[in-house]
């Protein structure tokens, strides 16, 4: 059975509830972006200033407060002279995910396209050529992510690259399991309730978001013991 023609299940109310959600998200996304890009207040990793507007696409609101709680602090800290000697010496800290959330969403955004115009599926379902597909290219991007980060602050540290590219694979590979663990099994949920509806629809977009939020959940454990034993390392 293909997951697009199902959905039947589905309550009516998520209908309005996702689009209230989506507009509440894409305004969050603009406003991180303006107050980065015009407002001046650049990350110490560019990598994050895309992450942070990427983030609030699934998390919405939630995502300005952790902005302002943690973004706008790092971007302080980036302009003071006595952090400016030792900010790149630091990677990004990974405590939440972040990045591997904003990964996913991105993923999604290339990943189910190229699904529908491509009509591949795995076992019959679509959902499962999606959830594949999704999951290399988040893998790529999370993989970029870390590496530049590492390569930073090892031409920084005067360390060699080949122990970032190791690390970079190993740290994007089990957080992209870890993050999957969450994510695929919310749908196969919904796709084992006859929930999943037409990917051209809103409420589709909003449970995606669902997931990403439950992929943040599995994967946190694993993500903040990578980021401890890199503050050791």
């Amino acid at each position: 059975m293909d997951m697009m023609v199902m959905g039947g299940n589905l309550p009516a109310w998520v209908s309005p509830v996702a689009w209230t959600y989506l507009v509440l998200a894409a305004l969050s996304a603009i406003a991180i972006a303006i107050d980065v890009f015009l407002g001046g207040h650049r990350q110490p990793s560019r990598a994050m200033e895309i992450v942070w507007p990427v983030t609030a696409l699934y998390l919405g609101p939630f995502a300005l407060w952790a902005y302002a709680r943690w973004a706008r602090p790092a971007s302080d800290a980036l302009s003071s002279p006595v952090q400016d000697d030792t900010r790149s010496a630091t990677p990004p800290k990974l405590a939440f995910g972040l990045p591997g959330g904003a990964a996913s969403v991105i993923a999604h955004f290339l990943g189910v396209p190229l699904v529908v115009l491509t009509g591949w599926t795995i076992a019959g379902l679509d959902m499962w050529a999606m959830i594949a597909v999704i999951a290399v290219i988040a893998l790529v991007l999370l993989f970029s992510f870390e590496y530049s980060s590492r390569a930073a602050a090892s031409a920084h540290l005067g360390t060699g690259s080949s122990v970032g590219l190791q690390r970079a694979a190993v740290v994007a590979a089990v957080t992209i399991v870890a993050f999957d663990l969450g994510m695929v099994g919310w749908m196969v949920v919904l796709h084992l309730g006859s929930l999943m509806p037409p990917v051209d629809d809103a409420s589709f977009v909003f449970l995606m978001q669902i997931g990403v939020v439950v992929g943040l959940a599995t994967a946190y454990p694993v993500v903040s013991r990578l980021a401890r034993r890199a503050e050791t390392a």
